[in-house]
């Protein structure tokens, strides 16, 4: 009797316990919401590393994207999307060619650039995590688990700095393996941006050829 009363209490202690740091967790997550929320725009120059052992693949690359509101500018692997709020125009230079779609919210998993500070507020679970010192800063890190069972993803690791509440990395690990890693290299706020820094200007692309998927 007394092994079943120990047992019951070591469950209850865990379950205290650990709904206390889904809630010091969401509160984390709160406040990078609202930090990311108050600011008018944000640019972002980072490094995106994917990996996976079994199938000896190891790429790493650079890019930078310029944020604001569901807008966005992202240059990545030498192709630039750019999202007005309605239209996505994808620019290859090697193919000159320009790829024009609709806005898709089909695919709600998808970490796009419009949501790629925010994407944790719905469809996962999370927990407290470890915390690290990275280059000086207090990295405290989240796992989010997707609610969804289909999903390819295991799990992803959010790495938060502590002092600024902002996203300094973000590892997600596959159910294949695979491991894909972006670390954001200089985070900037509140830039003076062009006017049209979200418009597509077909004048700048005369010998590109236009294709309009809808």
């Amino acid at each position: 009797m007394n092994k079943f009363l120990t047992l019951a209490i070591l469950i209850l202690v865990f379950s205290i316990n650990s709904s206390a740091q889904d809630k010091k967790a969401k509160a984390l997550l709160n406040e990078v919401t609202a930090k990311i929320k108050s600011y008018d725009n944000v640019v972002i120059d980072f490094k995106y590393s994917l990996n996976n052992s079994k199938e000896n693949i190891n790429q790493n690359s650079k890019g930078n994207v310029t944020l604001q509101g569901n807008k966005y500018v992202l240059n990545f692997m030498g192709v630039s999307k750019i999202f007005d709020g309605k239209k996505t125009y994808t620019i290859v230079p090697e193919d000159e060619e320009v790829t024009v779609s609709n806005l898709n919210d089909g695919d709600e998993k998808a970490i796009t650039p419009s949501k790629m500070l925010t994407f944790f507020n719905t469809g996962y679970k999370f927990t407290w995590d470890i915390n690290q010192n990275i280059n000086g800063r207090k990295i405290q890190y989240i796992k989010l688990t997707p609610n969804n069972t289909k999903d390819q993803r295991k799990e992803i690791l959010l790495g938060i700095d502590i002092q600024t509440k902002t996203i300094n990395n973000l590892i997600e690990i596959g159910k294949n393996g695979t491991k894909t890693t972006l670390t954001v290299n200089s985070f900037k706020t509140n830039q003076p941006l062009s006017k049209n820094q979200f418009t597509f200007v077909a004048s700048k692309y005369p010998n590109y050829y236009i294709n309009k998927l809808d």
